[in-house]
């Protein structure tokens, strides 16, 4: 059995469910003009998220509360969601979400899946009375692009030396969050980031792939953690006054 602890973060967009749901609900109720180039400019680094999301919001004139809803409930989750935090939680493993998608879908499709204990740090979203969609961002860290929610921050904050930092990813947020991580699981836009950067990975599809794996770290007797991310993780202590 190893020594230490094993802390999961896991993404929420186009990982626990099936598509970006924050992408999906623009593209869907947005205007396409702003929309396309926006999350095009993201992706090529030429924008930051924060900014993705506020042209993203700014492409919706008015939403229809109902509308917005029963999009959202159409968007299906991984289906070994729940089998995946039954397995945390009976094995007493830490795990957080962390997304830069929105807190309103995020409960809502948590609610609906009977999941609503689960701990997650996200951006924030509310509707006015003309029924507008309003962005906010509490987690933002300037020197954190790739996420208008600083996951790093949050890995730096939830995690110490003793722990085994894993990432459950699949996107662009998740890009230079991993850096940070001793082991990772990726999918998707992830997986060529990894091998860009010749971060070792473990591919997966569904969640029922993680538990496979993750019960195998469990019952290594040692695990060795990613050297480059204990650097990583170090640069961001040296920082803090």
């Amino acid at each position: 059995m190893i020594n230490g602890t094993l802390k999961i973060f896991m993404d929420f967009d186009g990982t626990i469910t099936t598509t970006d749901v924050g992408d999906a609900i623009f593209t869907h109720f947005g205007n396409p003009d702003i929309v396309k180039p926006a999350v095009e400019l993201l992706l090529t680094d030429k924008i930051s998220a924060r900014e993705c999301w506020r042209r993203l919001f700014n492409s919706v004139d008015k939403i229809d509360v109902n509308e917005l809803n029963s999009f959202i409930d159409s968007i299906p989750v991984d289906p070994y969601l729940a089998d995946l935090v039954h397995y945390f939680n009976e094995n007493n493993i830490e795990f957080y979400v962390l997304s830069d998608g929105f807190d309103y879908y995020i409960d809502r499709i948590f609610i609906r899946e009977g999941l609503s204990d689960i701990k997650y740090f996200s951006n924030k979203m509310s509707i006015t009375k003309d029924s507008k969609l309003v962005p906010s961002f509490p987690y933002y860290d300037h020197s954190f692009i790739n996420s208008a929610n600083c996951k790093r921050n949050h890995i730096i904050n939830l995690s110490s030396d003793e722990d085994y930092t894993i990432l459950i990813g699949d996107g662009n947020s998740d890009k230079h969050t991993a850096v940070y991580c001793d082991f990772i699981f990726a999918k998707n836009d992830l997986i060529k980031f990894c091998q860009k950067e010749s971060i070792t990975y473990c591919p997966y599809k569904h969640f029922d792939d993680i538990i496979e794996k993750i019960d195998l770290l469990k019952k290594k007797k040692r695990l060795k953690k990613r050297h480059q991310a204990e650097l990583k993780r170090k640069e961001i202590y040296m920082m803090e006054p």
